[in-house]
């Protein structure tokens, strides 16, 4: 990226913002290395990671499904800085002290806890668990080391044997010397040789503070003198060879000291490796986490980036983070920014009043790109940026004394820069275009430059005062003029950017605003030409409409939302009206059919009491039975009326036509409508006639051809059925004749898919009824039979209901 367009929107200032959210060197060292990508794969990835890390604080207090705990709390503050010691484990020979050893486990135990933490969360968040699951297991290798080291670097005594031993006899040693030195104090204490009774240390040796003329009179070493030189430190000639072992024995803690430290760095170094991999990934995950921090202090959501093919730059309610940071510590809220451009609307021209901030929103949408190329979370409502290959930006006064440059020289220089860098994929932002300049010449030169980036086909935002310019905006293809707000009663900028026309400077108001004398306003608008009033004029008119409208857009959005919500809820009761009057008719008819089978079988258990009543008892079981069925059915059909067949109306029936018959399970073909009332009709394999009222429904469409015949193979239907083809009539025949009738129509039926049919088999002995109540018993194609009812033949005849083909 440019690195003057990165200096002139402030992204040091903005990495500097997302530092503080960092707890560690190594994170902050991370962050540094943050910089503008153009790789949409890993922009990506670090953008969903991110993402993960916000749905973790988020999650942070809800139990999880995966067991009721919540999300443990990642430490990454104070962790210490262990890069150099790490580099050091790679140098054989070389020993760590004991803060760097202490350092590098520190960053072992957290990065054990955030492995701990994470790797187990892979259905919640996977691109952390994979992050957590690099580090390694440093468990026993910790348990070799974690606790030799106390928190002011010195090794304790339970490192070793040896030391523990040798610091006990340290700690021995001193305790004789100290009585001794403390007998030679009492013994001179007459003397007038003392300086003072105390026993001090110089040069790591036992002393005494004595006068300068002791020397000669007490045996023993001086080891120095006071600033003032009235006072010697003697060591006592009976307390050296005391103090000579103390010195060997504090060489001998020193070397096994060493020895502790070199056996520990040996034993850290075999996980070189490891630990150069876990500290890399504690500082990615604190820079991780830290976006996620600012992205919650901040209001942020995570950016998309749009097809190469079909570039788009969509921003809702999006705040300079720089900006909301200065006005939130005021405890003001930032004037959000919404534009949109894509393919065919690549440059949007801002104008408007002075200080009404234009500038602000143009670097709203240059920072804002380069964050979400740098993967970091940007505070909007809603985000969509192509991916730039160079953001070109020329902002501000950049006038120079040093190399003779004035603003408008500056202005020139820049725009050339940024003309010979510019692309397709570049984002191009222009403040105050033509500036600097006579406003004619400053027009006409404005116009040639945003038309030069126009055909170039970048993403272009410039800001103007310029009436050249704003009439090259509602001119031109592919340009979209647009204005801050301004209101003309308080005479301030709202900051409010609205897109579709151009907006007035209204200079003379704002100054008017600031204090300057009315005198002066007044000779300024005598002094503007008619034509400059006018398009004042028309531009404060065009502007107060555009309010309008946009106020009525937004109660009608408004008013077409509370419309829905109320549509739905409406909707939503009616469903629950609805299913609990299901509910109530279905259980009353439950209860109803209950009592009416409970009434049925007291009344034929009663009758069943009389044996003459025999007959009759079973002929009003047969007709309890169907009541009962015609019962459900009925039940059901005024429960879901959606499920009851319509009647076909007579008229929409005709030859070819496709259509439903009552207890018949497949389609059929209407071969004739004939005038009696009656339809020939083919139904699978058979051809027969019904009823016209037999028709339930008229299927649309043509009938789909059967998949089941091979090519050239053809198949010619059955004899002909007449109306009364839903029954046979077996009266008077002979048992074993009759029943291999009856058994050829149930064929007959089941392949014409006819549901329901009547056996006629008379009173009689009932030979043929129990002939015909076997043959059912046993037929695979029957789902179940009973007695006719009195209306269909009574007892002398049985209804067969046919399973469905």
């Amino acid at each position: 990226m440019n690195p003057e367009s990165l200096e002139l929107l402030e992204y040091e200032r903005l990495r500097s913002l997302v530092g503080r959210y960092v707890g560690s060197e190594a994170g902050r060292r991370e962050l540094g290395r943050v910089e503008p990508s153009m790789d949409r794969a890993a922009l990506e990835t670090g953008l969903a990671e991110a993402a993960e890390a916000m749905a973790w604080f988020k999650d942070a207090a809800k139990p999880k499904i995966r067991g009721g705990d919540t999300a443990p709390r990642l430490r990454f503050e104070g962790l210490p800085d262990v890069e150099a010691a790490a580099a050091k484990l790679r140098i054989e020979g070389v020993v760590l002290d004991a803060l760097e050893i202490s350092a590098i486990v520190m960053v072992l135990e957290r990065a054990t806890e955030v492995r701990l933490a994470l790797a187990p969360q892979s259905q919640f968040y996977p691109l952390l668990a994979g992050r957590a699951a690099q580090i390694g297991d440093f468990r026993p290798a910790l348990r070799q080391i974690s606790g030799k080291i106390l928190p002011d670097g010195s090794i304790s005594d339970d490192a070793s044997v040896a030391l523990r031993r040798i610091r006990r006899d340290k700690e021995r040693m001193r305790g004789d010397i100290q009585d001794s030195l403390e007998r030679f104090l009492k013994s001179h204490r007459e003397d007038g040789l003392l300086q003072e009774e105390f026993v001090t240390i110089r040069n790591e040796r036992f002393v005494v503070p004595v006068i300068p003329g002791a020397k000669k009179k007490l045996p023993g070493v001086v080891h120095g003198s006071s600033g003032s030189g009235q006072t010697l430190f003697l060591e006592p000639i009976e307390t050296i060879d005391l103090n000579n072992d103390l010195v060997r024995m504090g060489e001998e803690e020193l070397r096994e000291v060493y020895r502790i430290l070199r056996e520990m760095t040996d034993h850290l170094r075999e996980h070189r490796f490891e630990i150069q991999g876990a500290a890399e990934t504690l500082a990615a995950l604190d820079l991780i986490f830290a976006k996620a921090r600012f992205a919650q202090d901040f209001d942020c959501v995570i950016p998309r980036f749009s097809p190469d093919e079909a570039p788009r730059l969509l921003l809702k309610s999006a705040r300079h983070p720089l900006l909301q940071d200065v006005l939130k510590r005021q405890q003001k809220k930032v004037v959000p920014v919404s534009l949109e451009l894509d393919s065919s609307r690549r440059t949007l021209l801002i104008s408007g009043p002075n200080t009404g901030g234009k500038t602000v929103a143009m670097k709203t949408v240059g920072l804002m790109a380069l964050m979400a190329q740098s993967a970091l979370p940007v505070p909007a409502e809603d985000a969509e940026f192509p991916i730039y290959d160079d953001v070109l930006a020329d902002i501000g006064d950049n006038q120079s004394i040093e190399q003779s440059l004035s603003s408008f020289s500056a202005h020139v220089a820049r725009i050339k820069e940024m003309v010979e860098a510019a692309t397709s994929g570049a984002l191009v932002l222009l403040d105050e275009l033509g500036r600097a300049t006579d406003p004619e010449e400053g027009g006409a030169l404005g116009v040639a430059i945003l038309d030069e980036f126009r055909q170039h086909g970048a993403f272009t935002l410039a800001s103007t005062h310029l009436l050249a310019l704003k009439v090259y905006g509602s001119n031109t293809p592919g340009v979209v003029n647009a204005s801050m707000g301004f209101n003309e009663e308080t005479l301030e900028p709202t900051y409010v950017l609205r897109i579709g026309a151009p907006g007035k400077s209204a200079g003379l108001d704002i100054s008017k605003r600031l204090g300057l004398p009315a005198r002066l306003i007044e000779r300024a608008h005598r002094a503007m030409s008619s034509t400059e009033r006018d398009i004042a004029t028309f531009l404060n008119q065009l502007e107060a409409k555009i309010g309008e409208v946009s106020a009525e857009a937004e109660e009608l959005r408004k008013q077409k939302a509370d419309l829905e919500a109320r549509e739905q809820k409406l909707t939503k009761e009616m469903e629950q009206r609805e299913r609990a009057r299901l509910r109530e008719f279905e259980q009353t008819a439950a209860e109803a059919q209950k009592r009416f089978e409970q009434q049925a079988r007291e009344a034929i258990e009663s009758a069943l009491s009389a044996p003459e009543q025999r007959k009759q008892v079973e002929k009003v079981m047969r007709q309890v039975a169907r009541t009962k069925r015609e019962f459900q059915e009925s039940v059901e059909s005024l429960a879901h009326p959606e499920k009851a067949r319509k009647q076909a109306p007579k008229e929409e029936i005709v030859e070819g036509a496709r259509v439903r018959l009552r207890d018949v399970s497949g389609p059929a073909r209407v071969r004739k409508v004939l005038n009696n009332g009656l339809l020939e009709v083919d139904v699978g394999f058979l051809k027969m006639q019904v009823p016209i009222t037999e028709v339930t429904e008229v299927l649309k469409g043509d009938a789909p051809q059967s998949k089941m015949l091979p090519k050239g193979v053809s198949l010619t239907t059955g004899p002909r059925w007449d109306t009364l083809s839903r029954e046979v009539n077996i009266i008077g025949k002979h048992a074993e004749e009759a029943l291999e009738e009856v058994d050829r129509f149930l064929d007959s039926a089941y392949l014409a898919g006819v549901l329901r049919v009547r056996v006629v088999h008379g009173h009689g002995m009932g030979i043929l009824r129990k002939g015909v109540q076997d043959l059912c018993k046993a037929h695979p194609n029957v789902e179940k039979y009973y007695p006719a009812s009195p209306s269909e033949g009574g007892t002398g005849a049985t209804i067969v209901e046919l399973k469905e083909n």
